[in-house]
């Protein structure tokens, strides 16, 4: 307990990184629309998000390395705040592209300087409760962060202002801590072939969780409005979401231990086809009946992304989890670059459940190919622990590789 407490600064800094970045995406998806962006430019700000996201975690460990864990944090949360205070000064939609950039190196960054000190931190008897406090933090604030737009208006300074200021609140519990800091990790390297020598299944699967999440994230809003959700209705949709993947995770863990997981992959993503089958096909859904599909697809489709992580690391050795970890975050940044601009295309061209649509094609995809992988080589009998693995950033591997290894 009193290591519990001792990283209390580090989870409140998670708290308010996550009610600031998370709530920027749907607030700029409806304040897009308020200001008339095409729907492929509303797109374009989802996709430069995890661009940012992708460049904050490659660069946040060099970072670290050069001038400390608390001064690299400071820089990462300025970034941010000027990406967020500077959405009203400039009303056009490839500066909110760069602006959303910045949020994204901010958002990645910082997840990266406090996992680099929560990893150096804990020790092998505290880091299962560390762990599991540090999961319910992060996606508690997350589902929280959901409900904001239904208080912040679009297109509004204050708004943005608001989010700004949460994201300077993160910069206090860190750099206040009397907790010495740590020394700088060595940044992992960035092998891809490693998640596809490990498993070709595993990778194609995370790709899937990022067509699924990132789209649902930065898309959603745009699918909500477009069935004739209020704003306040829209944070509701997009909070089920999160509650159902958050629930799925337990559940869905017992499962992947048990019997094969390419079974357990197969099955989600049979159920998230489903999902997208009845959310687009089915006319004039009620507004409860949009809010249990889009709580039956956090169910099926958010956990794809650990179930996958943990077949790939039943392939790994000791050794090689850190790496694989990033291998696999980094086919997750280029699902998640690409997902948001194709499905804000499709509805511009195609309605709003051209979106679901997408989205269960992606699971088909990802079935026929677990499907002939089954074929091609049996699952290990001597396999990991399955682990609840957040997407937040390349060196989150160094957390959960102690709970995987069998030694």
């Amino acid at each position: 307990m009193r290591m519990i407490i001792s990283f209390a600064a580090l989870f409140l800094s998670v708290i308010f990184l996550q009610f600031s970045s998370g709530g920027v995406g749907p607030l700029d998806a409806l304040s897009g629309l308020a200001l008339d962006f095409t729907t492929a430019q509303i797109g374009l700000l989802g996709s430069a998000h995890f661009l940012g996201f992708f460049i904050g975690c490659w660069w946040a460990p060099r970072l670290m390395g050069s001038v400390g864990h608390s001064r690299a944090f400071a820089a990462l949360t300025a970034a941010g705040t000027i990406g967020l205070m500077s959405h009203m000064l400039v009303i056009d939609p490839y500066a909110w592209a760069l602006m959303r950039v910045a949020t994204g190196i901010c958002v990645a960054g910082c997840y990266t300087v406090i996992e680099a000190w929560l990893q150096a931190k804990v020790t092998n008897e505290s880091r299962g409760r560390t762990m599991g406090v540090y999961r319910l933090v992060d996606m508690g604030a997350s589902l929280l962060a959901q409900m904001l737009i239904s208080v912040l208006a679009p297109a509004s300074y204050v708004s943005y202002n608001i989010l700004a200021l949460f994201c300077c609140a993160a910069l206090l519990p860190l750099t206040l801590t009397k907790m010495r800091e740590p020394e700088t990790p060595v940044a992992p390297r960035l092998r891809p072939s490693l998640a596809i020598a490990c498993s070709p299944l595993a990778a194609l699967g995370v790709v899937v969780a990022a067509l699924s999440s990132a789209t649902f994230r930065m898309v959603g809003p745009l699918y909500g409005q477009q069935v004739g959700l209020a704003v306040d209705q829209i944070a509701y949709f997009l909070a089920a979401c999160v509650l159902g993947g958050a629930l799925a995770q337990y559940p869905v863990g017992w499962l992947a231990d048990k019997f094969d997981r390419r079974h357990v992959l197969i099955g989600l993503s049979l159920a998230a086809i489903v999902t997208c089958i009845v959310t687009a096909l089915v006319p004039n859904l009620s507004q409860t009946g949009v809010m249990w599909t889009a709580f039956f697809f956090g169910l099926t489709s958010f956990p794809i992304f650990s179930v996958s992580a943990a077949h790939a690391n039943d392939f790994a050795r000791n050794d090689q989890r850190v790496e694989l970890s990033a291998a696999l975050m980094f086919f997750y940044a280029l699902g998640a670059i690409a997902a948001p601009l194709v499905a804000s295309k499709l509805i511009a061209a195609f309605g709003p459940s051209a979106m679901f649509v997408m989205i269960a094609i992606g699971h088909a995809v990802l079935i026929l190919f677990g499907l002939t992988r089954m074929r091609a080589r049996p699952t290990r009998a001597d396999r990991t622990r399955y682990v609840w693995s957040p997407r937040t950033s390349f060196i989150i591997g160094r957390l959960t590789r102690q709970s995987r290894d069998q030694d």
